[in-house]
């Protein structure tokens, strides 16, 4: 086969005709000079039995010279079993990528199909939408300042146990546990979302279950010997701080609500006639989908409890909340109120809680009061699924709370009554 046909004199010599015509040079490269005197190099080739046509430049930007050049590189590609079509897009497509990429650093986003990337797709789409705002906000932070830093704009397929490792041992070293274990499980849940979503084909974090040091169980500070409660609540009733202080500490006790629901409560869900508090699902400490449409928790009063929300009800009644800040009334108070107050009185962050009083409760009802464990869990507002696998029952074991709660605060007078007078409170 003759190659090496064409010239330089002959290809600036050559005519258009008013049909397209081809110039060979020899092993599939031709010159295509069309009737308007366009013309393109071609290489003609077969690969897998196919016969295909590549593109090698325009004439005269890309001479004789560069054609033979760019269509002996394209043979040595299908002597190899390669397309050279298929790896020229692929250099286009990998350029398009760098390109993307770029743009998307110059904007402070991470590359398509990094671990932050697709992180944060999860964030928006799944995790926003399942969780509570401050969960998914906290579940964001984290991920910001532990995971995206190490390898964030890694390719998430790429990246391998050793590597996550290598990061959460960075937590690990600063004595931050239980933030370790945390990020951690915020990674395995964005590898699964990868796998399903195509980005990543498994989840290294499953790799490290035994690769972390454990997170050492600790409880919030409670009293619940009853020589010991006795005097918590007589020094909290002979509280000498702000009256509303007051109540809150000892309303605390008798609520059994969580700190940070207790001092959001408003006026407005307070039934003093009915001895009720109705609380709406989107203060509890539910999923998203549980704050959304699951029901109210219905807090029954015992008659002492009617008694203190009365004087309260004097003196913050015509505001919004019952525990006002003292600062402004259209915030309720700091969530470092009934804690300063403990120790004020002086009980110390391992004596005693703000969350302490629902342990306190939980422990004491059921060894003290002979009473089930399912009603006092029902009060405390867990989410343990009743017979029909409802996770939040509106009505479950009201009326046994409602008795629980009477017992309940009959038996905290009974303890507070006990002793003689209270020990000096804070000033």
């Amino acid at each position: 086969m003759a190659i090496d046909k064409l010239t330089d004199v002959a290809l600036r010599n050559a005519k258009p005709t008013e049909k397209t015509r081809k110039l060979f040079d020899g092993r599939g490269l031709y010159m295509e000079i069309r009737p308007n005197n366009a013309r393109y190099w071609r290489l003609k080739y077969r690969i897998a039995g196919v016969e295909k046509s590549l593109s090698l430049g325009v004439y005269p930007e890309t001479g004789l010279k560069d054609a033979r050049r760019k269509a002996a590189e394209a043979r040595k590609l299908i002597a190899q079993g390669q397309d050279p079509s298929e790896a020229r897009q692929e250099v286009k497509a990998q350029a398009e990528r760098a390109r993307e990429e770029q743009r998307l650093a110059d904007a402070g986003l991470p590359p398509p199909g990094s671990f932050e990337a697709v992180a944060r797709e999860w964030l928006a789409t799944v995790h926003q939408a399942k969780v509570s705002e401050g969960h998914a906000l906290r579940t964001q932070i984290r991920l910001e300042q532990d995971a995206f830093p190490w390898f964030g704009r890694r390719p998430i397929g790429e990246i391998e146990a050793p590597e996550l490792l290598q990061a959460l041992r960075r937590i690990e070293a600063r004595g931050a546990i239980e933030t370790t274990h945390r990020v951690k499980q915020a990674c395995g849940q964005v590898f699964r979302y990868g796998i399903a979503t195509g980005a990543c084909k498994r989840n290294p974090a499953a790799d490290l279950t035994d690769a972390l040091r454990p997170v050492q169980t600790t409880h919030l500070a409670a009293i619940t010997e009853p020589e010991k409660v006795g005097q918590l609540l007589r020094d909290m009733h002979a509280y000498e701080g702000q009256p509303v202080t007051r109540l809150a500490l000892v309303l605390s006790a008798l609520l059994l609500l969580r700190p940070g629901e207790q001092r959001h409560m408003q006026w407005s869900w307070v039934d003093l006639e009915n001895a009720t508090v109705e609380m709406p699902a989107e203060v509890m400490k539910r999923m998203k989908a549980g704050k959304a449409n699951g029901p109210p928790h219905f807090v029954p009063l015992a008659k002492q409890a009617v008694a203190l929300l009365s004087e309260l009800q004097r003196l913050t009644g015509k505001g919004m909340y019952l525990f006002p800040s003292a600062t402004s009334g259209q915030r309720c108070m700091s969530d470092n109120t009934v804690r300063s107050a403990l120790r004020r009185l002086g009980y110390g962050n391992d004596d005693m809680s703000a969350h302490g009083f629902r342990a306190m409760a939980r422990t004491m009802i059921v060894e003290r009061l002979d009473i089930s464990a399912d009603i006092i869990e029902a009060q405390l507002a867990h989410a343990v699924p009743d017979a029909l696998g409802r996770a939040y029952n509106r009505t479950q074991f009201l009326e046994q709370r409602r008795k629980m709660m009477q017992n309940w605060a009959d038996y905290l007078d009974k303890l507070r009554l006990v002793a003689g007078a209270p020990r000096p409170s804070g000033k």
